[in-house]
């Protein structure tokens, strides 16, 4: 599990990266609000996969 995590964080660096060098919008949400859509997002699968 955490080399599944360091290999997502690396690999959203790269892509951060390469956004950034071509001047292209960042394509994940840039506030607190849309961070926390996702982890909710996350959560409530979760949540069905532990009891469904």
């Amino acid at each position: 599990m955490l080399k599944e995590i360091l290999l997502s964080t690396l690999t959203g660096a790269v892509v951060g990266f390469v956004f950034a060098f071509f001047k292209l919008p960042i394509p994940a949400p840039t506030a607190i609000q849309g961070i926390m859509g996702i982890v909710g997002i996350f959560l409530g699968y979760q949540l069905y996969r532990m009891f469904f």
